[in-house]
């Protein structure tokens, strides 16, 4: 690309984040405020953002582990929830809770609404971006913590933390298994696909594409191109003119994507386990098929959606069984770096 045409690209790019924060803007109407502790908020807490449905199931836990990370404060939307997740989350000390019924899709999956909060209440924060079934980890999680690691990537010139996203199931059909809530899901769903990954940078954004895993395996085997993106960013040490373009997949400024090392060497990253595939899922499948809320084309997941409405086995002679962050390094899933 000649200099002019990088200028006239990266000119295009401002005016679209631009477009993206005023979209933020307008949405915030949207929102109506449950309860509001944000006045609890110091200047260096990490933050952590959520839309969430539908998820009394899997809450307890989440929040257990982000505060063992050190996360101080979550701000939480709730999106038309009528299973007592709104009552769960205003009985907690360290959450803020909005809720609306208006459109997920139309929101862009959640991420207008989260960055209205991030706008008002992220800059200068370290804030995690996560859904409710997405638990990162990270080299030394269990005894170093976020503040730690954000202090480090910060003196090492970072602002943004890449991670994969593992989809982790059971070894038998996936609605068999049982779970309680405030449980470790992945006691119960502890294998996942290993070597199946395919990885590319996008020429315009600069992230990584990552596809593969169990889904891309069983469900999008005969259109792999359409298989869930997998590399996340769930990690930013934010600004209000920051924004995510697609979820967590990518942000501008494009900077904020260079989450690896162009130079052939490993930059420090992260696993986020995902618990899609607890026994709920068989029965949400339906519902989620239904709504049709959850991807830009639904039509194309109708029969990923009916595959998993059928209590399929995910498990396989290849599938790999989880034993630590150092299995996962040791696989090239994740990369400790230089940090140590």
């Amino acid at each position: 690309m000649s200099v002019l045409s990088e200028a006239v690209f990266a000119y295009r790019l401002r005016w679209k984040r631009r477009r993206l924060l005023f979209r933020a803007f307008r949405k915030r109407r949207q929102l109506c405020l449950i309860v509001d502790r944000t006045p609890q908020i110091s200047a260096q807490d990490v933050l952590l953002f959520s839309t969430v449905r539908n998820e009394a199931l899997r809450l307890p836990f989440f929040l257990d582990h982000y505060r063992r990370l050190g996360v101080k404060h979550f701000l939480i939307v709730d999106n038309a929830s009528d299973d007592g997740t709104v009552e769960f989350l205003k009985e907690q000390d360290d959450v803020s809770l909005w809720r609306t019924t208006k459109s997920y899709r139309l929101s862009r999956f959640g991420v207008d609404w989260v960055t209205w909060l991030q706008i008002r209440f992220g800059h200068g924060h370290w804030c995690l971006s996560v859904d409710a079934d997405e638990i990162l980890i990270y080299p030394h999680h269990q005894t170093r913590s976020l503040p730690a690691l954000t202090n480090w990537l910060e003196q090492h010139g970072h602002e943004s933390f890449g991670a994969l996203m593992l989809d982790m199931y059971p070894k038998g059909p996936v609605g068999d298994t049982t779970y309680n809530p405030g449980e470790n899901p992945f006691d119960t769903l502890s294998w996942f696909d290993g070597g199946n990954y395919v990885m590319q940078k996008k020429s315009d954004l600069q992230n990584l594409w990552i596809q593969g895993g169990v889904r891309a395996r069983l469900f999008f085997r005969d259109r792999p191109k359409r298989a869930p993106t997998l590399g996340k960013i769930p990690l930013v040490k934010w600004n209000r003119r920051y924004a995510y373009v697609s979820s967590t997949h990518s942000l501008l400024p494009r900077r904020l994507n260079h989450v690896y090392d162009a130079d052939g060497g490993e930059r420090t990253s992260g696993i986020l386990l995902h618990s899609k595939f607890l026994n709920s899922v068989v029965m949400r499948s339906s519902e989620e098929k239904q709504r049709a809320e959850h991807f830009a084309n639904s039509k194309l997941y109708d029969d990923y959606y009916d595959a998993l409405s059928q209590n399929p086995t995910l498990w396989c002679e290849a599938s790999s069984e989880l034993t630590g962050w150092r299995q996962l390094e040791a696989m090239g899933l994740m990369s400790k770096g230089n940090w140590v």
